[in-house]
């Protein structure tokens, strides 16, 4: 897959340079939400709109706690409280997601936002929503298939951040210093991405000892593949771990501390969930990629509501950039900034956001150490 080019494009609610994010099968309604389209959409619609909404799992705590209802809002004031959301989550199986979009066809809805949980298994579904007239945008993940627009972030980007934040660390000792990577799900196309990007600023300046891709980003899989390493390469032998997201940064954290490390080395992580954030505030998780949930959703609100409502030049406007996919070229394409969140900033990124409050972050458990770094 080709690598997203981004147009330099400004957070709108914070301000920090890039350092160079019910049941399987029920469908819910709640809020309102409008929905995008490409020239497939049988028809331009006012206020009245149905959107589909499919999100992969449960275990990346930010889909239920913020992408969601962040969609929910936004498309509610976008569409004068007229829209409606039927909202599945695939629970990370592949199956589940297909059975859920073929319901979301059925029920004919005017646009359905999918974050696939397998790329290239979701694109017989997006065909044919196509083929009923009702486009699809592909939401933080790039799905394979006839997709009318992509709203996410510089992957490649993201894994370029993660990588200078661990060869930052090493410091004069980088190039002897021995790296695991623990990247994501092979079937998640930005995985990829990912990898590509941190590759490229880790190849010929540390020494890259393992690499283990992790089906569907499965925590206890990195747990396991950590506990292994430790075994195979020596704990005092490992530098640094790079981590694609935080939730397998949490396990091998937690592999790191249970075969005797005292002080863990630096660990990478990505979505700034909040056990993640309290992580790096007490020093036990180096950093996270914090990606603007509340841009990316809304964004992904805004574009939807456009299309179905025929608005091409405000769509447009959004969709600066293009993408490739394995079967799709030049898909119009928004990507939202990404920020390197570390003990530094956490002011100015998920507590500027509002994603967190410092109550939420400073518990008992961390008081001490937010204390030490004047989050009070």
């Amino acid at each position: 897959m080709n690598a997203p080019t981004p147009h330099a494009t400004p957070l709108r609610r914070i301000a920090v340079a890039v350092t160079a994010s019910a049941s399987a099968l029920t469908l819910t309604a709640c809020g309102a939400l409008g929905g995008g389209s490409d020239s497939s959409a049988s028809s331009v619609k006012g206020d009245d709109l149905t959107v589909g909404l499919l999100l992969p799992d449960t275990t990346t705590a930010r889909f239920e706690k913020f992408d969601h209802p962040i969609i929910a809002k936004e498309v509610a004031a976008l569409t004068n409280g007229k829209g409606k959301v039927v909202y599945a989550n695939a629970e990370a199986s592949a199956a589940t997601q297909s059975r859920q979009f073929q319901d979301m066809v059925a029920r004919k809805v005017d646009v359905i936002l999918v974050d696939a949980l397998d790329a290239k298994a979701v694109a017989p579904d997006v065909q044919k929503a196509k083929d009923a007239g009702i486009p699809v945008i592909a939401y933080d993940r790039l799905a394979q298939g006839p997709v009318a627009a992509y709203v996410s972030h510089d992957n490649e980007l993201v894994g370029q951040v993660q990588a200078r934040a661990i060869v930052k660390a090493l410091g004069p000792k980088a190039a002897s210093s021995k790296v695991v990577m623990m990247n994501g799900d092979p079937a998640d196309p930005n995985t990829a991405l990912l990898k590509k990007g941190a590759l490229g600023e880790l190849q010929g300046q540390v020494d890259v000892v393992r690499q283990f891709d992790t089906d569907k980003w499965s925590p206890a899989v990195a747990g396991a593949n950590m506990k292994k390493t430790i075994r195979s390469v020596g704990l005092g032998n490992i530098a640094a771990v790079y981590s694609a997201n935080d939730g397998m940064a949490g396990a091998v954290i937690d592999a790191l501390k249970e075969a005797g490390a005292t002080q863990v080395p630096p660990v990478t992580g990505q979505d700034a969930n909040l056990d993640a954030v309290q992580r790096v505030v007490s020093g036990a998780q180096y950093m996270t990629v914090y990606k603007s949930f509340l841009d990316e959703a809304t964004d992904a609100a805004q574009l939807a509501v456009d299309k179905v409502k025929g608005k091409d030049i405000q769509f447009d406007a959004l969709t600066r950039d293009t993408v490739d996919s394995p079967t799709t070229k030049k898909i119009p394409a928004r990507l939202v900034p990404v920020v390197a969140l570390t003990r530094d900033n956490i002011k100015q990124t998920v507590i500027a956001d509002g994603v967190y409050t410092v109550q939420d972050i400073c518990t008992p458990a961390y008081a001490a150490d937010c204390a030490a770094i004047g989050l009070k």
